[in-house]
């Protein structure tokens, strides 16, 4: 097989239940349901950390947070030694390209800092709203187009946090974000260069603030789409747990019709995305590329979205949070139609794309499932951190911070949490009680099961110290 190209999308912040075809009527994903049916698709996704940062940074190294050292959103600079993905297939002849955002580290003045990632074209937003048309892209095309900026973010360029109501699908960025891809291919495509390339569209939504197009929103009725999972007792957990950072954390309260106000716009921000994901498979279809582009759709992590009485993101690992969609498209080579329930990390994709490319083939490379039907499952659970990695100041300036670590594991049946810095924890029957509202962790009948679980995060650490100068000699 010829080195395909490679388009990767990643959304920020989409839950694993935005998908219609994979379980959620109430939503519409046309396109996403079109990757799903000409690909492969797997419905027990994990991310490696709740947050941005350290999140994109793991499955960009196919590390994890705590070995890369890029635990937080907030830090300055990407630590030295850091080779993504990206420069591995530059170094076999891809060409490397970033539409939207990167966010390994946080911006400064604008732009953020890059270790040596090889993307030679890099059209840079990193949100809708922050920076000036010198240091975004997006808001460089909005003044290139005539687009009046105080009237889409009803607000002076230096204070402005979302778009206003006057927002359209056109001027949108994550409409921006898809025609810059098309025209990054098409550039390429004029090159006429015998050499694949690797494109990475890193649209910004369903990420908050929830300000989808007005058009959009009223597609839903928020007495029509799911409610959030939710019951009493949610309210004494998240209390018991009021040390361990939430950005809702102190805001938590049984979800309501705010709340739905909030779901209603996050659905149509999804399906925008969903619009714009197919105009670029039109794109690749009509320039007879299709067959010859590996397409991979994920997000980073999920959002709570209401979910046990919170919203947003932090050291909460429930399923609304850590699990994501996952889906790989590649006509004739990558099995159609396929849903697989295995448990699987973000951090498979590099080892999946190593071996693809011929980089070289491991254990936790997903290749062997989406292309033969003689395969076993990679793994038998996953690890998902929490390493401090959210900051009061990048979400609500008057909460309190506490010092948070914590670790969650999951096997087929069963998930742990270990709160580090606290002296609790949670462990959860996802076969008998799927939706984690039962928290067993002080009950002696699972202490075995429970063990179990926290060995595996003590092992998941301890493997990773190794020597940080040659030993040459001991007693």
């Amino acid at each position: 097989m010829e080195r395909p190209n490679i388009l990767w999308i990643c959304t920020d912040q989409q839950r694993y239940d935005t998908v219609a075809c994979l379980g959620n009527p109430a939503i519409r994903t046309p396109n996403l349901d079109r990757l799903c049916k000409e690909g492969t698709a797997f419905t027990n996704a994990y991310c490696q950390s709740t947050v941005c940062s350290p999140s994109r940074a793991s499955f960009l190294t196919g590390k994890y947070p705590s070995q890369i050292g890029i635990v937080a959103n907030g830090q300055a600079s990407v630590p030295e030694g850091t080779e993504l993905i990206t420069k591995e297939l530059h170094r076999i002849g891809y060409r490397c390209g970033l539409c939207g955002k990167l966010h390994l580290a946080s911006p400064k003045n604008g732009i953020e800092d890059r270790c040596d990632d090889k993307y030679e074209r890099f059209h840079y937003s990193h949100d809708s709203w922050y920076g000036t048309p010198d240091d975004n892209e997006y808001l460089r095309w909005l003044c290139d187009t005539g687009a009046d900026l105080q009237r889409i973010f009803n607000t002076e360029h230096t204070s402005r946090r979302g778009y206003s109501k006057w927002i359209t699908a056109d001027k949108h960025q994550t409409t921006w974000c898809v025609q810059k891809a098309i025209d990054c291919i098409a550039e390429w495509e004029l090159e006429q260069s015998e050499d694949p390339w690797l494109l990475s569209l890193n649209i910004f939504d369903p990420h908050p603030p929830f300000d989808a197009p007005q058009e959009y929103a009223d597609r839903y009725d928020p007495c029509a789409i799911p409610e959030p999972l939710f019951k009493d007792s949610d309210i004494r957990n998240q209390e018991r747990l009021e040390e361990a950072y939430h950005q809702s954390a102190l805001q938590y309260h049984k979800p309501d019709a705010e709340t739905q106000k909030k779901k209603v716009s996050y659905y149509g921000m999804v399906e925008l995305i969903d619009e714009q994901v197919g105009r670029i498979l039109d794109y690749l279809e009509s320039h007879d590329l299709r067959k010859k582009t590996l397409i991979i759709f994920h997000s980073d992590h999920g959002e709570m979205l209401g979910d046990h009485g919170l919203i947003l993101k932090g050291a909460r690992f429930y399923e609304g949070a850590t699990k994501v969609p996952m889906i790989f498209s590649l006509p004739g080579v990558v099995k159609e139609g396929k849903r697989y329930d295995y448990l699987v990390e973000l951090r498979d994709l590099i080892p999946t794309l190593k071996e693809m490319t011929g980089l070289g083939a491991e254990a936790e490379s997903l290749w062997r499932i989406l292309t033969k039907d003689d395969h076993e499952p990679i793994r038998n659970h996953i690890i998902c951190e929490y390493l401090d990695s959210l900051w009061p100041e990048l979400s609500n300036k008057e909460t309190v911070h506490h010092t948070t670590y914590a670790t969650m594991c999951r096997d087929i049946r069963y998930k742990v949490v270990i709160y580090h810095t606290q002296q609790t924890g949670e462990l959860y029957d996802l076969k008998e009680d799927p939706c984690e509202f039962e928290n067993l962790w002080d009950r002696a009948s699972h202490r075995e099961i429970q063990t179990k679980l926290m060995m595996r995060i003590m092992d998941h650490y301890m493997n990773d110290l190794k020597p940080r100068t040659p030993i040459i000699w001991s007693f």
